[in-house]
């Protein structure tokens, strides 16, 4: 049996795929088929979406005419994966397999397959994910705007020269770790002064989630929020100063730096 997609990869991120792509209305469980090896994550996957096809490796008889391919491997098994998608007959490819070029891929699949990378993050999980695409040199407008669709029902999508996207995959690929480690340094500033650890926990967390949705909502600028907050000799102008003094803004810099200089070393 064929099927117009196959997510290659059922980690975290292809069940994400599965679930974003059924809430988006756009396929069916029956539409999709994940190629995992794990006998156990199979059986999660035909458990939290009855009726999905969960097959052990990719075949032939996966793969008609029009079948497009996801493809969310680890990096060491991504050209192998590729390659065996490709003598499958799929000739077009997602790709969101961190620091692997257009190119790498396509020279490990037989043939002239539209390939399109992409670089999401974490929160696809929960369809509020961010991420940014750039297609290869076989890819059409078609090609482009049909893993824009797919990605899209995962969250926010962007394209991008791909020459670019190796700072996508140290700005915002590793972003929800740098937030996660700032909520996890001021909950436990909220214990140094006295807080309970749950009680600074809420405080912390639900702080975090209100700042960004009223970011979004908003329009305002970082900038301008900041400033409505910040009193002249106030509290937050206190604490701020110590910040700016600690050099946390340069701190941000250079991890972001550090991760893209990774992922160009990963495409290698």
């Amino acid at each position: 049996m064929t099927f117009p997609l196959v997510i290659i990869g059922g980690g975290r991120i292809g069940g994400a795929f599965v679930s974003g792509l059924v809430r988006a209305e756009h396929w069916t469980v029956k539409d999709l088929c994940v190629i995992e090896p794990s006998p156990e994550r199979r059986v999660e996957l035909e458990t939290l979406f009855p009726g999905l096809k969960v097959e052990a490796a990719l075949s032939l008889d996966h793969v008609g005419p029009t079948t497009g391919a996801i493809l969310c491997v680890k990096p060491e098994q991504a050209e192998a994966s590729a390659k065996t998608a490709g003598l499958c007959g799929v000739t077009r490819l997602l790709s969101v397999v961190a620091g692997l070029s257009t190119v790498r891929i396509e020279a490990a699949m037989p043939g002239e397959v539209a390939v399109v990378r992409a670089m999401p993050n974490t929160p696809v999980l929960i369809g509020q994910g961010a991420s940014a695409m750039a297609g290869g040199s076989h890819v059409h407008t078609e090609d482009l705007e049909w893993a824009e669709k797919i990605l899209g029902s995962l969250g926010v999508v962007v394209r991008l020269p791909e020459r670019h996207l190796d700072a996508v995959t140290g700005l915002s690929g590793p972003m929800p770790a740098y937030l996660y480690l700032v909520v996890e340094a001021l909950i436990e500033a909220g214990v140094h002064q006295g807080l309970t650890q749950e009680i600074s926990r809420q405080l912390v967390i639900a702080t975090f989630a209100g700042a960004g949705a009223l970011l979004q909502a908003s329009g305002e600028s970082p900038e301008v929020l900041r400033a409505q907050v910040t009193s002249p000799g106030g509290t937050t102008a206190a604490g701020i100063r110590m910040l700016e003094g600690r050099a946390v803004r340069a701190s941000f810099l250079e991890a972001v730096a550090a991760a893209t200089e990774r992922s160009r070393q990963l495409g290698r």
